[in-house]
C-alpha cells in the first residue's frame, strides 16, 4: 500500500447560458470555448490513459447547469457552427502565416486541434460529452460529483433554508437521472460552507463535500492532521480541505506553473492584434473584439515584448513541472506519513477550465502527471474521496468553519458593495417560492399551476446563481450578470403572481418554458 493519497478534483462549471431569442449571443462563446479549450481534451486524455491500460483515479464535479447545456441539441448545433467559424480561420491563418515559419507551425498545430475536435466531439462521442464522462466513470476511472442546482451560494442563501435544501436537491436528481447512480459528493459552489449544510449534504444522499483550507483549521475542534485527514461531520458525512501548496502551483500565474516563460500567453490573441475586418467574419457578433483561440506567443516576460511560442517546448516544460510536482507530493507524504495513524490524503482542487483554456498546456501536464504518479513511483497512489472513506473513514468528529474560498475567504467575492442589492430580493423570491409550494402541494400533474410552479421553480434557481454577483465584482460583463438576476425574478413573479390570481397564460408559460428549459423534470414540491 502506498504511503499516500493524493485526490485531483477538477470542477467543471459554467452559467447556464442560452439565448434562442437571439440569431446569436456572444456569452455563448464561454461554452464553446471551454468544449474546445478544456472537456474535449481532458476526455481525450482520460481515454488516452484508459487505452495505454494506465489505472488511475481522477475526481470531477461537473455541475447540473453545465449537464443541461452539454445535452442541449440547440446549443450543439450553434456549437458547430462556432466551431466551423474557428476552423475556416485556421485555414485563412495557414494563409497568412506562410511567409513566418514560427507563426506557421502554431498556426497548423492550431488546425490541426479544431479538426480532431470536430472528430471526436460529432464523430466519437455523437455529441454527447456527458455520455463520454459516464462511460469514464462506468469503467471505473472518474468519480464524478455534482455542484449546487445553479451553483448557488450557500452561505447567503441559507436565509431561507428552504432554498439551500432545492439547490442541493435538485442537483442530487439531475444527477441520478444523468449517472445512474447516487451522489457520491458535493463540490459546494465555491467552495461556500456553514455550519449545518452538511445535514443538507447528507440528506441529499451525498457522502463527501470540499472545503478550503481554513475551514478545517478552524473547525469546532483542532484537527488531529490538519488539511491531510477528512473530518467528519457526525452526519454521515465527510469534509476534504484544499491543500494549499498543491493550489498555488497550478493556480498561481506568479508563483505557479502556468506563468512559465515558455507557456502560451493566454492574452496575447489575433483578435486584438490583427485588423479588425480580417477578424470580424469569425466573430459572433461580428462587433466586439474577443478572444479568437489563436495565440502565437509565449508568456516571455512581464513586457508586451512577446518571444514566438514553440510547442514542444512549452510541452517539455509541461512534463518538467509534472515531475516536480509528483516530488513535492512524495516529500509531502515521506514528511508527514510516520507521524499519522493513516495515510495522508493531499486534496488538490481546481476548476477545470484551468486545464486547456487558460492555462493551455494544462492538460498536457495532468496527462504526463498521472503517468508518473502511477507507473513511476510507489510512495504516493491516486485516489478519489469515495475510495479514502472505503478504505480509512475519518480520524475525528468535528465540524469546520464557516468559510469560502476566493478572495479573504469568507464570502466577500460574493457579498460585497457591488452585488449585495441582489440578496433581499432572493430572499424574499424563495420565501413566495416556499409559500406558493405549500400552498398547492395538491396541484394536479400536468395542470398549468403545476407547470406555472415548475418554471417559478427554474426562474428562481437561475437568479440564484453564484455566477451573476463574481461577475459583478469582477468588472466583467456586469450589465449582463445584473439583467440576468433582473430577468429571472421577473420572471418569476410574474408567474407567482399569475398563480395567486388564477390566471396562468398557457402561451406565455410555455415561451418561458422554451427559453429556460433546464431542469425539464423539476418538481415545484423540493
Amino acid at each position: 500500500m502506498a504511503r499516500g493519497y493524493l485526490a485531483l478534483v477538477l470542477h467543471a462549471h459554467l452559467p447556464f447560458i442560452r439565448h434562442p431569442e437571439y440569431e446569436s449571443f456572444l456569452e455563448e462563446t464561454w461554452l464553446f470555448e471551454a468544449i474546445t479549450d478544456t472537456y474535449v481534451p481532458l476526455l481525450r486524455v482520460f481515454e488516452k490513459l484508459v487505452a495505454d491500460g494506465v489505472p488511475f483515479r481522477v475526481t470531477i464535479s461537473i455541475s447540473p447547469p453545465l449537464i443541461a447545456m452539454l445535452r442541449d441539441s440547440f446549443l450543439q448545433e450553434r456549437y458547430l457552427k462556432h466551431l466551423g467559424k474557428m476552423e475556416a480561420l485556421a485555414d485563412k491563418e495557414i494563409l497568412r502565416t506562410q511567409g513566418n515559419p514560427a507563426i506557421l507551425q502554431v498556426a497548423r498545430m492550431y488546425r490541426g486541434l479544431l479538426y480532431e475536435t470536430r472528430e471526436y466531439y460529432e464523430d466519437e462521442c455523437g455529441r454527447d460529452l456527458i455520455g463520454a464522462f459516464r462511460r469514464l466513470q462506468d469503467k471505473g476511472v472518474l468519480e464524478i460529483v455534482t455542484a449546487g442546482a445553479t451553483h448557488g451560494f450557500l452561505p447567503i442563501l441559507k436565509t431561507q433554508p428552504s432554498a439551500v435544501r432545492a439547490q442541493l436537491q435538485v442537483a442530487g436528481d439531475v444527477y441520478r437521472q444523468t449517472f445512474g447512480r447516487q451522489v457520491p459528493g458535493f463540490w459546494l459552489p465555491e467552495c461556500g460552507y456553514y455550519p449545518g449544510v452538511e445535514e443538507l449534504v447528507a440528506e441529499t444522499g451525498g457522502r463527501f463535500f470540499f472545503v478550503d483550507t481554513h475551514a478545517v483549521m478552524n473547525a469546532e475542534t483542532k484537527p488531529r492532521y490538519g488539511y491531510l485527514a477528512p473530518l467528519g461531520c457526525g452526519d454521515g458525512t465527510a469534509a476534504f480541505g484544499r491543500d494549499p501548496a498543491t493550489s498555488r502551483l497550478v493556480w498561481s500565474a506568479d508563483e505557479g506553473y502556468p506563468g512559465d516563460p515558455w507557456y502560451r500567453d493566454f492574452y496575447r490573441d489575433i483578435g486584438f492584434d490583427l485588423d479588425f475586418e480580417y477578424i470580424r467574419p469569425y466573430i459572433l457578433d461580428g462587433q466586439t473584439r474577443v478572444f479568437t483561440g489563436f495565440k502565437y506567443h509565449r508568456i516571455t516576460g512581464h513586457t508586451d515584448d512577446k518571444a514566438f511560442y514553440e510547442p514542444s517546448r512549452a510541452g517539455a516544460q509541461a512534463d518538467a513541472h509534472a515531475q516536480d510536482f509528483l516530488n513535492r507530493q512524495v516529500q509531502m507524504v515521506e514528511r508527514c506519513a510516520p507521524h499519522m495513524d493513516r495515510p495522508p490524503i493531499i486534496t488538490a482542487l481546481y476548476d477545470a477550465e484551468l486545464f486547456g483554456h487558460w492555462w493551455f498546456e494544462g492538460p498536457q501536464w495532468l496527462n504526463y502527471l498521472i503517468r508518473k504518479l502511477v507507473c513511476d513511483q510507489k510512495t504516493v497512489e491516486l485516489i478519489t474521496p469515495g475510495q479514502y472513506l472505503a478504505r480509512h473513514g475519518t480520524p475525528q468528529q468535528t465540524r469546520p468553519s464557516a468559510a469560502s474560498w476566493g478572495e479573504k475567504g469568507y464570502s466577500s467575492f460574493w457579498l460585497n458593495p457591488g452585488n449585495d442589492w441582489i440578496y433581499r430580493h432572493l430572499h424574499d423570491a424563495a420565501g413566495r417560492m416556499q409559500d406558493l409550494a405549500r400552498m398547492h402541494v395538491e396541484a394536479s400533474r400536468r395542470s398549468p399551476v403545476e407547470l406555472a410552479l415548475a418554471q417559478a421553480g427554474r426562474s428562481l434557481l437561475l437568479a440564484q446563481a453564484s455566477d451573476w454577483p463574481f461577475i459583478m465584482k469582477t468588472g466583467s460583463s456586469v450589465e449582463y450578470a445584473q439583467g440576468r438576476v433582473r430577468d429571472h425574478l421577473a420572471r418569476f413573479h410574474t408567474l407567482a403572481d399569475a398563480i395567486e390570481g388564477g390566471t396562468v397564460d398557457e402561451r406565455q408559460l410555455a415561451a418561458l418554458e422554451a427559453m429556460d428549459n433546464i431542469f425539464p423534470d423539476l418538481d415545484f414540491r423540493v
